[in-house]
């Protein structure tokens, strides 16, 4: 699949452009247009960061946790620490269990927020275009379909900005 997003500064142009595409055969995978009037960027997973950092949490989590507790487990069994003792044999060790849990959760936040990808600079830089008042337009074609790069550029946008291509 190939993302692209283009960057237009009229919006007669960028609705122009979108019917075009919807006419070809076969039609891109997904038409859209962010900006002003248009569908919210916040709105769009592509060209949000926040939700891309949410994804590879919820993913860092799945592993985290469970190694979290099962190292928090294992560490009160080896250490032999009485620190929970209050709670009987069994549960300061679950004790333990339930704090390593706890620490791979957050460390789940911690990685997924210290992560950071050269396409966040590439959405960094299409969000700038947006508050300057430019719309932008997502193409997205299946995998094994051409990108219409001919008629992309009779729109004769300010840029073109690919995304992703697999």
């Amino acid at each position: 699949m190939t993302s692209v997003v283009v960057v237009i500064s009229d919006r007669r142009r960028l609705h122009q452009l979108r019917d075009r595409l919807a006419e070809l055969k076969p039609p891109p995978a997904r038409v859209l247009t962010v900006g002003e009037g248009e569908t919210p960027l916040e709105e769009v997973e592509p060209l949000n960061p926040a939700a891309a950092r949410r994804r590879r949490q919820r993913s860092m989590a799945r592993w985290l946790i469970p190694f979290g507790f099962f190292a928090g487990l294992t560490f009160t069994y080896i250490t032999d620490l009485d620190t929970f003792a209050f709670a009987g044999a069994w549960s300061q060790h679950l004790i333990g269990g339930l704090l390593g849990l706890g620490s791979g959760w957050m460390g789940s936040y911690a990685a997924a927020a210290s992560v950071r990808s050269e396409q966040d600079d590439r959405v960094r830089s299409l969000r700038n275009r947006l508050e300057e008042g430019n719309w932008l337009l997502l193409v997205e074609t299946a995998a094994g379909a051409e990108m219409p790069w001919s008629l992309l550029q009779q729109a004769r946008p300010q840029s073109v900005v690919r995304l992703a291509d697999s």
